[in-house]
């Protein structure tokens, strides 16, 4: 199974101003850290190494490495 890159989230706008309003009245370091935490809590349900080496490759803006 290779990662989702296509719009896959039900009722993307809500989720985008849920994630905009839980760091509204957080320091940015706060909210930096938040966001840390963020990635940790759904790499950890992910729980697939190759997914997740994907994701970053492709957050680095490199081209995923499939093999």
């Amino acid at each position: 199974m290779d990662l989702i890159v296509t719009p896959n989230i039900a009722e993307p706008d809500a989720f985008y101003e849920a994630l905009i309003d839980a760091q509204r009245d957080m320091s940015d370091d706060e909210a930096e850290l938040m966001y840390a935490k963020l990635v940790l809590v759904l790499a950890n349900h992910i729980g697939d190494s190759r997914l997740l080496l994907q994701a970053l490759q492709i957050a680095k803006g490199a081209a995923p490495n499939r093999g």
